[in-house]
């Protein structure tokens, strides 16, 4: 769903996936935690875990392929050095796709100094991103 290949699975227990034909970038398990419960909100612990996709294009075609699932984003967001859509996996856990804009377009106060935002993404104008590959 996410772009990665499965790469080695140990039955129903453990997956690895990778980008690239590396051997693994993201192991998942569930040998400590099969049958266990997200933590509740306002509870320490993993807020998420974000990836990064190379292009504007390559987020594109992730929500692409999580629409035609039928996954649901719980926000999507313009940083200005980034933009970014957030996401459940089926465990509950926070997951954010994004792409960095490159840093010469990266919004700057006069004094040269970054100048990161937070505004609503444009679900339309990402999707109007012609398809990779």
């Amino acid at each position: 769903m996410l772009g990665f290949e499965l790469t080695q699975r140990f039955g129903a227990k453990a997956a690895f996936i990778s980008a690239g034909g590396y051997h693994h970038h993201i192991g998942l398990n569930t040998w400590e935690s099969e049958g266990g419960l997200p933590p509740p909100p306002r509870a320490t612990g993993l807020y998420h875990l974000a990836i990064v996709y190379p292009t504007r294009a390559d987020l594109a075609d992730a929500l692409r392929r999580l629409q035609a699932a039928g996954i649901a984003l719980d926000s999507a967001a313009d940083h200005g050095v980034s933009e970014a859509l957030y996401l459940r996996d089926p465990d509950k856990n926070g997951l954010e796709l994004y792409w960095d804009r490159p840093p010469e377009a990266w919004p700057r106060t006069p004094e040269g100094e970054l100048s990161m935002f937070t505004r609503s993404l444009n679900l339309r104008n990402l999707l109007a991103e012609p398809a990779v590959g």
